[in-house]
């Protein structure tokens, strides 16, 4: 005699919460960049990388698809070659396939406005380590390019040093991402795409262990 599946049943499937009532209609999405100094009026934006956060079958926070850039320097930035140095970025290097910026920010931008879209978001809210520097970067190569259609809230941001600090302690990226049980590999780091994948592992372990307050 077979054992008949029991079906879900409708009220297991109704407590996961939306993505859209999570966050009050924002969808988080992790953004690194990595630039060619710290002043965002000057320095020009050379990587970026920006990961929504999705729902899995549960209900929890996990990262979703990534989308990636490297940037040819907008005309009239400045380049820090001590910048260089800390990232490792060759701007000459041969496959590194960069963009114009206006190029670049059309390709994140139409995967973070998918994202939107499938969860039913209003708009998108930044989520970053230090995350108006990567706000305020992002917001700069908007300006230079006149974008129409930045999907990210303007000012408002989610930041794991914050959240890390509460939750464990932590408020550098490498000591927070190893302090919450995930692998780091500091030879890879000032990467956007790397850094950006485990800010958002980061970001959902804390989210996904926070109790929930009625």
């Amino acid at each position: 005699m077979t054992e008949t599946a029991v079906p879900s049943s409708p009220e297991a499937s109704s407590s996961i919460r939306k993505m859209s009532d999570r966050f009050r209609g924002f969808l988080p999405v992790v953004v690194d960049v990595e630039t060619g100094g710290f002043d965002w009026n000057r320095h020009a934006l050379l990587e970026i990388a920006a990961q929504p956060i999705d729902l899995d079958d549960k209900g929890a926070l996990v990262p979703g698809e990534i989308a990636s850039a490297h940037l040819i320097p907008a005309p009239g930035t400045e380049i820090d070659p001590k910048s260089l140095e800390v990232t490792g970025i060759k701007l000459d290097h041969p496959f590194r396939l960069a963009k114009a910026e206006k190029d670049a920010l059309d390709h994140v931008f139409a995967a973070v406005r998918n994202a939107l879209r499938k969860h039913n978001c209003q708009r998108a809210i930044l989520v970053g380590h230090n995350a108006h520097f990567d706000l305020n970067f992002l917001n700069a190569a908007v300006a230079r390019t006149q974008h129409k259609r930045n999907p990210f809230h303007p000012f408002s941001v989610f930041d794991t040093v914050t959240l890390a600090g509460v939750a464990y302690g932590q408020t550098v990226l490498a000591r927070a991402v190893m302090a919450a049980g995930i692998a780091w590999n500091g030879e890879e780091a000032h990467s956007a795409v790397y850094d950006t994948e485990r800010t958002a592992e980061l970001f959902c372990k804390i989210a996904n262990s926070w109790p929930r307050m009625e």
